[in-house]
């Protein structure tokens, strides 16, 4: 439990470091905001027609007598969208931080520049990080989908279906999102996704601490919005402990970041490539 615990303090420390930077919490709701209505449109439609595709799916049932094919059909129904809604909230994130790549790139670096020491810099053109960030998103939701599969069946299971498949489906859910929001950080760094996979399966405990909170969070209209920002300054504070880099004094990064923005870097942080959108 100390280590759950400790994963959910990186998610409370990265609400913290946005609040106390506040151009860089509004700098992050950008995509967020992008990325929700989009996804508020194709859930409502979902939510819709989600009766249309159930009884589509099962013509055998046609001829059943009441109450047996209602309640069989909005079982499935229920099914249906929690399924929708389940890989919404995966894949929001990695769609969230596809439409803003840079900002949350930016961020990240903001977020290492304060913790002192040296910022990685992927050196990478913008569009060859896209293009990783969207291939390894399109591995993840390829596992994602595998595990929704395999939970959906399940839930059929009496009794098993509507208590432990739900807790699993939050887990997997919290694990893979803390793998695409701890990607912006890895991704500066040059890890690749199975080394991701590798350092986050070893602190399994901590990243659920941090992903399954989220998760719910989530599943509240809006919130992940608000809490994109805080999210990815928190993942890259976890990064770092993953990959067993220490913390500078944050007043000292404080400072360089104050100086960073005034133009007034010393020459001897000169030589840090540091790709900043215009603030």
């Amino acid at each position: 439990m100390r280590d759950f615990g400790a994963g959910f303090g990186y998610l409370v420390q990265g609400q913290k470091w946005v609040g106390r930077h506040g151009r860089w919490f509004g700098f992050g709701l950008l995509p967020g905001l992008v990325t929700l209505i989009l996804y508020t449109g194709a859930l409502v439609g979902l939510g819709y027609g989600a009766d249309d595709v159930t009884a589509w799916a099962t013509p055998f049932a046609d001829d059943w007598t009441s109450p047996w094919l209602d309640v069989f059909r909005g079982t499935l129904t229920a099914l249906v969208f929690a399924f929708g809604l389940f890989l919404a909230v995966i894949t929001f994130t990695a769609v969230t931080l596809l439409v803003g790549q840079p900002f949350y790139e930016s961020l990240s670096e903001a977020v290492d520049r304060s913790e002192g020491g040296e910022v990685p810099e992927s050196g990478l053109p913008l569009w060859r990080e896209l293009w990783i960030s969207a291939r390894d998103s399109l591995r993840v939701l390829l596992r994602v989908a595998f595990y929704g599969i395999l939970l959906f069946a399940c839930g059929f299971i009496p009794v098993v279906g509507q208590t432990v498949v739900p807790v699993i489906g939050f887990c997997v859910s919290g694990f893979f999102l803390t793998e695409e929001l701890t990607a912006v950080a890895f991704q500066r760094r040059g890890v690749e996704l199975k080394e991701r996979l590798g350092l986050l399966r070893g602190r399994r405990t901590a990243v659920l601490g941090f992903g399954v909170p989220l998760t719910l969070a989530f599943l509240v209209p809006f919130v992940a919005v608000f809490l994109m920002p805080g999210a990815v300054a928190g993942a890259t504070l976890m990064a770092r402990d993953l990959r067993g880099e220490t913390a500078g004094d944050d007043r000292d990064g404080d400072a360089q970041e104050n100086d960073q923005e005034r133009g007034n870097l010393s020459s001897s942080s000169g030589d840090q490539k540091v790709h900043h959108l215009p603030h």
